[in-house]
């Protein structure tokens, strides 16, 4: 049988993997425009069939030879400079990228939008690499360029191997690859995604597990470093501590991401360089409308988004003032600026990580994110609106391109208890000698009672 993660290990088994992989590739086009069934793509394995729907549905292009650049290099420098990753990759640079110089591979770090930040490793394969734009600063996620081990392992949430042929695009047919997500060790949230690329020897048996191990020493350094973080913060002395320089300063903050948890809470934690506190309802709902709208919004538009009829913008100043305080002891480089109201600081909502993760097709990822609804009992008209929009998209998602497993998480879900639909799409999925299906029957025969009473 063959490995879902990765291609099988005889030379036989993988040659022939190969050929069905290029005969898809014939079938490619047709199938893209409709003229043929995706069941005539026989012989691919199933993670790469589903992954070549979700690359055709994205319209990428198997016949563009390069992957777009996302990131010029000024922009790339800031931005991996304030990475969390750039933290962890010094491990990364002694298990993987120093022995890779001789074995002739590859080795590059992305973010969790499959930008790569770094990309390292044999010079002559490096060169090669830079042909199909395998270079820092581009975009290798599965809407960019379909098909590939660091967008498909994103688009997954799991380690996997993708062999030759096995990719979308076709002039990535010489290389292979493995890749394994980057989690944060604290909060769980992706961070990113650890590849190695070359010849045959990147999907060797082992290879897989080399870059697990790496990624988990790598977790472990990150949070070493942000205990010593902590240490020293607490070691320095109450008066330089409470002083504007040392408060204000950004020692540290890149070993985090700050970040606004809104799902299945109706008072948000805030994490700013560190350090998390829970916010009450109505500053909650400031921060998420807030940051939603990294424009900013003026006092007329964020009082007509926080108070159902007619809002009020004399309310409104009243709550930011007390805003601004809270903020300021947690961070004062954090306090919304005026006119209009805007965050001066990069701020992840977790909301907005599902509806990105579920932009790109990741839908087993925005599962696994989702907590629950935003700000479940809000009645902010801008909140109701963002926490109705992230729950249909991820049901539709869910609906049309989940697994049984992905139905049934879903359909544990608080608001998707008398979800029929959902049960329905489950039970149609499920082997028919699953001991799952008798739940999946109790909890439909559940609903036709409660219906007919």
């Amino acid at each position: 049988m063959t490995n879902p993660i990765h291609p099988p290990a005889s030379v036989d088994d993988a040659k022939l993997l190969q050929r069905h992989a290029y005969a898809g590739h014939e079938q490619l086009d047709s199938w893209r425009n409709g003229t043929s069934d995706a069941t005539e793509l026989s012989g691919l394995r199933n993670l790469i069939k589903e992954s070549w729907q979700r690359s055709a549905q994205f319209m990428a292009n198997p016949d563009q030879p390069e992957a777009p650049l996302a990131m010029e290099v000024d922009e790339l420098e800031d931005y991996r400079r304030q990475h969390p990753l750039a933290t962890i990759m010094p491990v990364i640079q002694k298990l993987l990228i120093q022995p890779s110089h001789e074995s002739g591979l590859l080795v590059a770090v992305g973010d969790e939008l499959g930008r790569l930040l770094w990309v390292d490793g044999n010079p002559v394969f490096r060169h090669r690499a830079e042909g199909m734009m395998f270079v820092a600063g581009a975009d290798w996620s599965e809407a960019a360029v379909g098909t590939s081990a660091p967008g498909t392992a994103l688009a997954l949430g799991r380690g996997i191997q993708i062999s030759g042929a096995e990719h979308y695009k076709r002039s990535v047919h010489p290389w292979s690859c493995t890749a394994v997500p980057f989690h944060d060790p604290d909060s769980g949230a992706l961070l990113g995604v650890v590849d190695i690329t070359g010849t045959e020897a990147a999907v060797a048996p082992h290879t897989l597990s080399l870059v697990e191990a790496t990624v988990a020493a790598a977790q472990a350094q990150l949070r070493v470093e942000r205990l010593q973080l902590a240490a020293n913060r607490r070691a320095q002395p109450a008066r330089r501590r409470n002083s504007p320089a040392v408060v204000g300063s950004r020692e540290g903050t890149g070993l985090y991401r700050n970040s606004l948890q809104l799902l299945g809470r109706d008072q948000a934690l805030l994490s700013i360089g560190g350090r998390s506190i829970p916010l009450s309802a109505r500053h909650s709902e400031i921060l998420a409308l807030l940051g939603t709208h990294p424009d900013g919004l003026n006092a007329e538009e964020l009082a007509m988004a926080l108070y159902p009829g007619d809002g009020s913008t004399v309310t409104l100043r009243a709550e930011m003032v007390r805003l601004r305080k809270v903020l300021h002891e947690l961070d004062p480089a954090a306090v919304p600026e005026s006119r209009p109201y805007r965050l001066p600081i990069d701020l992840g909502l977790d909301a907005a990580q599902v509806l990105s993760c579920l932009q790109r097709g990741a839908h087993r990822i925005a599962l696994g994110v989702y907590k629950g609804a935003v700000l479940p009992h809000s009645e902010a008209p801008g909140i109701v609106e963002l926490r109705q929009k992230v729950s249909a998209l991820l049901r539709e998602a869910v609906l049309t391109d989940g697994s049984a497993d992905a139905l049934l998480k879903y359909a544990a879900l608080p608001e998707a208890r008398d979800d029929v639909d959902v049960r329905l799409a489950a039970l149609r999925l499920l082997p028919p000698r699953s001991p799952r299906r008798a739940a999946v029957v109790a909890e439909l025969e559940r609903l036709e009672n409660e219906l007919s009473a």
